[in-house]
């Protein structure tokens, strides 16, 4: 029994530290700012308490990665 309740508590805390993963995102657009609003916008959408800019490459476009963390 005591093993039992071990495993639900593992499985317990695992499901909650999951809920605070970072996800990333890429968008392109012709300029940083619309990128960053492209950015913005996905985390808004997707319930992002923040995001964090990881990359930013400014070629014939701008392409941009971020982490949205929950």
């Amino acid at each position: 029994m005591k093993n039992i309740k071990n495993f639900v508590a593992v499985i317990a805390l695992s499901a909650s530290f999951g809920s605070f993963a970072a996800q990333s995102v890429s968008v392109t657009d012709s300029t940083l700012s619309g990128a960053e609003a492209q950015i913005a916008a996905q985390a808004q959408q997707a319930g992002a308490s923040s995001y964090h800019i990881t990359e930013a490459y400014n070629g014939n476009q701008v392409h941009m990665t971020a982490e949205l963390t929950k």
